[in-house]
């Protein structure tokens, strides 16, 4: 059948495929990175002067990477089973009247402290250190909480650089060797304890133990099953974007540890990820990559 289609023919084809990719690149950064995103890359990408990471660095690979959608969700669910940290996110954010301006921020924190100069990082640093200072309170059990405390710090940022990093081996572009592994573990914790987290991680070990520590104190409130059920269920997007989306949450569910699974009621299958959760994955990643990589549309 392929023999008999006409070169004019496969040029018309081509367009409509363009149009697509351009379509949801366009949706994927003004989502994920905010309206002022272009302006903001630039700023990043075109100032001069000195960097903490390079381009040699697994930190770079690692938050450059589609992967990171993947990871994101992981570590929304992850961080999610902590009551304290829980609370504080719904008694300090709208998140879920605007939860692309969070995904935003935290995008736009990560891509400063990683790809911008030693000034971006240093700023968005302060910025978040300043905000921090302003969330406290108390939890429905009486137990009061500060965004700046170090010990709720170190659980966010296990949370996440185990999420990105377990997601990255499994769908990143190039999965990192031991050595790289632990190098990215030390690199975000450089990141980490200018923020306040004390001692934090520096090798994969120690990453996965000190996370693992934290599981007596973790619990799936009914809370965080509701933060699941609107990752997993019902995302705040267009229905035609929920296929799409729903591939990548099913690569980063499948990428999760099964007791987190259980304590957020979500269902876990170690045959099903095997057979299904994993091969989603890597091509929801792929499909990412892809669409992200449209040269048309601006960095």
């Amino acid at each position: 059948m392929i023999s008999v289609i006409s070169p004019s023919l496969l040029s018309s084809l081509t367009l409509p495929v363009d149009v697509v990719r351009r379509r949801a690149a366009t949706s994927f950064r003004s989502r994920v990175a905010g309206a002022d995103a272009a302006a903001r890359a630039r700023r990043i990408w075109t100032t001069e002067g000195e960097r903490w990471f390079s381009a040699a660095d697994p930190i770079w690979w690692v938050h450059s990477d589609a992967s990171m959608f993947a990871g994101g969700i992981r570590a929304l669910l992850l961080q999610s089973l902590h009551p304290l940290a829980l609370t504080a996110v719904e008694q300090h954010s709208d998140y879920r009247m605007d939860p692309w301006a969070r995904v935003a921020n935290t995008g736009a924190f990560i891509a400063a402290t990683t790809f911008g100069t030693v000034e971006h990082a240093e700023e968005a640093i302060a910025t978040v250190r300043r905000i921090h200072a302003t969330v406290r309170g108390t939890a429905p059990d009486g137990q009061p909480y500060s965004a700046d405390d170090p010990h709720l710090l170190r659980w966010i940022h296990l949370a996440e650089v185990e999420s990105f990093l377990t997601t990255y081996q499994r769908y990143g572009a190039r999965p990192l060797s031991p050595r790289d592994a632990d190098r990215y573990v030390a690199q975000t914790g450089l990141v980490a304890a200018r923020l306040g987290v004390v001692d934090p991680p520096v090798t994969e070990a120690q990453l996965r133990i000190e996370l693992d520590d934290f599981r007596p104190e973790l619990e799936g409130t009914p809370a965080a099953r509701q933060v699941a059920r609107y990752l997993l269920v019902s995302p705040p997007l267009p229905w035609l974007a929920r296929p799409a989306y729903g591939l990548i949450a099913a690569g980063a569910v499948a990428s999760m540890p099964g007791w987190s699974r259980r304590m957020l009621g979500v269902p876990h299958l170690r045959a099903a990820d095997a057979l299904i959760g994993r091969p989603i994955g890597v091509a929801s990643t792929a499909v990412v990559r892809w669409v992200m990589a449209d040269p048309s549309v601006a960095q």
